[in-house]
């Protein structure tokens, strides 16, 4: 049999299970909120054209907006001003092949748990490293904080100083873009940076870092509990925006069971 064709074999045999990574897209799905004198992303928005009837007898359909960053969604390095002239930087321009890769999955539950500016550190890495081995290149990094367990004003967790979650540190963030050259980095919060992000030199390390150097970010994700720590591959094709900066998508993960 073919590669291919074990790999059928095995996704209907059920040795390979499909693990759905995404939030389900509705006008309820918190977006970031910025700063009043910033322009805000929108949030989801569905008007029905037709549901069988004067509109259109035989079918239904809606328009549909929302900004490129609502919901489960991709970032790509035009997404940010370090990015803003790398090449292949906009959604449609990303090479194919970088839309299916192996992930690994840092577990940072417990200590998202006790706090909720809980940071991954060099020393959180290292410390994976020790007991999962190095961390391999061209591989996405994702961050389990169990965020999706939240919803409403819990997710944002919005204070009078701005958001509270969790999210890596500087030197984090260039050890997996300069030492290990990751694919990208993934979270379960609204954003790739924790929420007092602004805070760090640079503001917003994640954004920074891993945009300059070309990689990419996946925000609002689910179900990172039921990945293993290494081995599972993730598909994540953003919508083929001419110069997007993103794009919400469905990130499916493939994991042996």
């Amino acid at each position: 049999m073919t590669l291919l064709e074990n790999l059928a074999k095995a996704l209907a045999g059920g040795s390979i299970e499909i693990v759905d990574l995404t939030h389900t897209l509705d006008p309820d799905f918190p977006v970031i909120v910025l700063p009043p004198e910033f322009g805000q992303c929108a949030r989801f928005r569905m008007e029905e054209v037709s549901h069988y009837d004067h509109r259109g007898p035989a079918w239904k359909w809606h328009n549909i907006s929302m900004s490129e960053h609502t919901g489960t969604h991709f970032d790509a390095p035009s997404h940010w001003v370090s990015g803003r002239d790398v090449a292949n930087g906009s959604v449609d321009e990303i090479p194919a092949g970088n839309l299916m890769a192996p992930a690994v999955v840092i577990d940072c539950s417990a200590g998202a748990a006790a706090n909720d500016d809980f940071e991954l550190t060099r020393d959180v890495l290292a410390e994976w490293e020790d007991v999962h081995g190095r961390i391999p290149e061209g591989c996405w990094v994702l961050m389990r904080t169990d965020w999706s367990h939240r919803s409403g004003a819990a997710y944002l967790n919005m204070r009078d100083d701005g958001p509270h979650s969790p999210g890596p540190t500087p030197d984090a963030i260039r050890f997996l873009v300069d030492e290990r050259n990751i694919l990208g980095f993934g979270t379960e919060t609204i954003g790739t940076d924790a929420g007092q992000g602004s805070h760090y030199t640079p503001p917003y390390p994640a954004h920074y870092y891993l945009h300059g150097a070309g990689k990419y970010g996946l925000q609002c994700l689910c179900n990172l509990d039921r990945l293993p720590a290494t081995g599972a591959m993730l598909v994540t094709p953003p919508l083929k925006i001419r110069n997007g900066t993103g794009s919400p998508l469905r990130v499916l993960a493939l994991k042996e069971t």
